[in-house]
């Protein structure tokens, strides 16, 4: 796995909602990030360090008073670009069909486009999946700069992510707005003939989301 591809999903894991299983898993993504890039690395190293000591209840609240639309700091990425409208459905439907093309089927109660599941995409497949995050950029880095300005460690876990990215994060708000008018650097990802899904669990170090195995069903 790349250096860029530990770091996500470490991030992904951490950006979930901290159960009771999370604790016990810090030993484990200490473990994978000694593989990861310095600086990304480090910055999940200090929200690890605060993981550790802050009790189970209380890093709970935090996380539920951290993320959500109400404040602008929302994990879920078409919430950046479509907000609450029907375009939104459409580009909900365009990443389960992304997943699936890549033989993966999203099997969750959560939405496609929540945060974690995008980063185990792109750990997975790391190609495609940075292609996935630069068309999100612009939300991705106002979701940085407002978790940020709330003064939270999960600020820490944002940067690690945005540092997986090509090219320096956006300073200001009004600069991560101008990626948005810009569109990213290359071609959206491609899609094909959805898939038929069904099969085993991805093999991964540790479960994270609900991203499963898909396999061709034959013609």
């Amino acid at each position: 796995m790349t250096p860029d591809a530990l770091v996500r999903l470490v991030a992904g894991r951490l950006l979930q909602y901290p159960d009771a299983r999370l604790h016990e898993e810090l030993p484990q993504f200490e473990a994978a990030l000694t593989g990861a890039a310095p600086e990304p690395a480090g910055l999940l190293a200090e929200f690890l360090a605060y993981a550790r000591v802050t009790p189970e209840l209380e890093l709970a609240a935090h996380y539920s008073d951290v993320f959500d639309t109400r404040n602008r700091r929302c994990l879920y990425l078409t919430w950046w670009t479509d907000g609450d409208t029907r375009n939104r459905g459409l580009s909900l439907v365009r990443m389960k069909r992304i997943y699936r093309d890549f033989g993966l089927e999203f099997a969750s109660e959560e939405l496609p486009d929540f945060l974690p599941v995008a980063l185990e995409f792109a750990a997975l497949h790391p190609e495609a999946g940075t292609l996935l995050l630069e068309e999100h950029r612009a939300g991705l880095e106002l979701l940085r700069l407002a978790v940020t300005a709330a003064d939270t460690p999960y600020a820490r876990v944002l940067e690690a992510v945005c540092a997986t990215l090509p090219g320096p994060s956006p300073e200001t708000k009004a600069e991560a707005k101008a990626l948005a008018k810009r569109g990213p650097k290359h071609e959206s990802v491609g899609l094909s003939d959805p898939l038929e899904p069904f099969g085993p669990g991805v093999e991964l170090p540790w479960p994270t989301t609900r991203l499963e195995t898909a396999e061709r069903t034959p013609a």
